[in-house]
Formats: C-alpha cells, sequence, structure tokens
C-alpha cells in the first residue's frame, strides 16, 4: 500500500505527443508494445493509452510505488487525485478502462496477482445524445461543394461517402482504390483494430466516387496511394477533412458545432428512422458491441412514438371535461 498523503489540403499542426511513460515501468513498455502489435491498435488509440499509463506512473513515482503492489484502495485514491485536477466523469471513466486493460494484461502475464481494479465502479456518466443533422440539412451541406473544379468534386464525394457509408473520418482517408468495388456497390473498410467490413453505398454515391476515379484523381499528380488527396498528391488528414464539414456547414447555414463524426450519427439516426434495425446499423457501423450502437435507441423510440399516435384507435381521442 503506497503513502496517501495528502486549405483544407494542407495537414493542420499535429499537438504534441503525450509524454513517454518512465522508463523505469517496463510493464508499461509491453503492455504497449502488445497493444501495437497484437491487438494492432491505431496510432491515435495507442498515444490516448499512452497518455494515461504516463499519467498514472507519474502518480505512482510520486507516491514511491511500484506497479505491482498497487492495490483497489491505491486506484480509488489515483482516480480521486485525477478529479480533484479537474477530469471530468468521461475521461476518468477513460482512464479506469486503460487501467482495467492493464491490471488484466498484467494478470494473463502472471506478472500480479489479481487485478485491483476489477472490483471498482465506473463513473456515472450523464446521457449524451450524439449531434445529428436533419435530413435537410444534410441535403443542403452536401450541395455546397462546387463541382467545376477538382477540389469541388474531391470535397463533394468526400461528403458523400461519409453519410452513405458512416464512415469514420479515419476510415475515410485510408480508403484507397482498390477497396471500392463498383460492380457491387461496397466498400472495404479497415475501422478500429485494422477490422475489415464491407460497407455497402448508395447509388449516387456510386457515381460520385466512380466518376472521381475516372476523371479527376489524376489532377491531382497522385504521388500515395489514397482515393484522396490534398493538392500535392498526397493524402488528406484528418484536420483537412474536418476543415472541410466545418467550411461547408457554415456555408449552408448550419450554426451548431458539427464534424466528420456527425456524418456518422446521422447515417445511423435516419436509418432507423426509416425503419432499420439496430443490429443492421451496428454491422453498418462496425460496432464489435450492440451497446455502442443502442446511444441511437433514442430514435427508435420516438419512431414508434409517432406510429402509435397514428395507427391507434384511440390515439386521437380527447379526455372529456
Amino acid at each position: 500500500m503506497m503513502n496517501t498523503d495528502n486549405d483544407m489540403t494542407a495537414c493542420a499542426k499535429r499537438p504534441d505527443a503525450p509524454a513517454s511513460p518512465d522508463r523505469g515501468h517496463p510493464q508499461v513498455d509491453a503492455y504497449l508494445e502488445h497493444l501495437l502489435v497484437v491487438r494492432g491498435l491505431s496510432e491515435n488509440s495507442l498515444a490516448a493509452y499512452q497518455a494515461d499509463l504516463a499519467a498514472f506512473t507519474a502518480f505512482l513515482d510520486d507516491k514511491r510505488a511500484a506497479v505491482g503492489d498497487v492495490s483497489q484502495q491505491d486506484l480509488s485514491l489515483y482516480l480521486f487525485h485525477m478529479r480533484r485536477k479537474g477530469l471530468t466523469s468521461r475521461s476518468l471513466a477513460r482512464h479506469l478502462s486503460t487501467l482495467r486493460g492493464f491490471f488484466a494484461w498484467l494478470e494473463d502475464e502472471g506478472l500480479a496477482h489479481g487485478n485491483p481494479s476489477q472490483y471498482l465502479e465506473n463513473p456515472k456518466l450523464p446521457l449524451k445524445l450524439p449531434e445529428v443533422l436533419s435530413m435537410e440539412e444534410m441535403a443542403a451541406l452536401l450541395e455546397r461543394p462546387r463541382l467545376e473544379d477538382k477540389l469541388g468534386f474531391r470535397d463533394r464525394v468526400m461528403l458523400e461517402l461519409l453519410y452513405a457509408g458512416g464512415l469514420r473520418v479515419s476510415e475515410l482517408i485510408s480508403l484507397k482504390p482498390f477497396d471500392f468495388d463498383p460492380q457491387v456497390g461496397v466498400l472495404k473498410v479497415f475501422g478500429k483494430g485494422a477490422k475489415e467490413r464491407l460497407v455497402p453505398i448508395h447509388y449516387a454515391a456510386q457515381e460520385f466516387l466512380e466518376t472521381y476515379l475516372r476523371h479527376w484523381r489524376s489532377m491531382f499528380s497522385p504521388k500515395e496511394d489514397f482515393i484522396f488527396l490534398n493538392r500535392s498528391g498526397k493524402g488528406l488528414s484528418r484536420q483537412a477533412v474536418w476543415k472541410c464539414v466545418k467550411r461547408y456547414a457554415t456555408e449552408a447555414g448550419i450554426t451548431r458545432d458539427i464534424s466528420p463524426h456527425t456524418f456518422r450519427h446521422s447515417f445511423a439516426t435516419h436509418l432507423l428512422e426509416g425503419g432499420a434495425d439496430l443490429r443492421t446499423v451496428q454491422i453498418l457501423l462496425g460496432h464489435a458491441d450492440i451497446t455502442a450502437t443502442e446511444i441511437y435507441t433514442h430514435v427508435q423510440s420516438g419512431r414508434l412514438k409517432r406510429m402509435h399516435s397514428q395507427f391507434h384507435p384511440r390515439s386521437n381521442m380527447r379526455t372529456r371535461s
């Protein structure tokens, strides 16, 4: 037990990388290598794990404690310490998830006796519904790019695919020409953890993509084998897509703060409003667990209420005074 004393085409500058865990913690280094090599985590996911573990090991160093000696009470103190530093419940939940994975791995590898994080309760998170565009707002946004030049046509295709396939921005910018099968109208997408899935896209999006690949992409003088390129012929950055979405949203008169991920939320919501079942939406989004998709059940509830109001024989009756 430890002591408890009190351009949309140019890459934007990336934030400074999180500090590396202290080299006095070889277990952390080995775990990060496991996440990279065995689980195939993306660069962004790995950086998040690294930052969380760096904060935790800094706390241990300050208390002169070893990783192998950590108890459940120590972890509770750490989470209390992070809350006092101003972390939100959502950030604390992420930290706890990181620690659970780390200590579970230590136990599996025989480097720890038991998992001190096993019985810790998750912080209570406020229900936060995703930001969603209406179908009218989405239509207005998609119409904003100019189709007369290569940048405008490229941007229109990007926006179409974000909405047609519910793609994450990382999945969009990683697409390569051979990931599109025009014969069956599907995209081969590599999601989180390099998991592959096939995503169908509607006919209009197929036409835009085929036209772009056939006539417009070569105008960027490709230097990298990605579908979407910047002026230098290299793959687009996440920041470039984000700026693109922001610009066209403003032009479409959308004043809410939206991002490329808003297209993914809108994709799922509009499918459910149209009658799709939750399991189908889960597969299309590439969610490993349906609980990640259940945030959209508020849409089904609203649709069911409308259907009940429309078809129940007594729904339009009013109570007599």
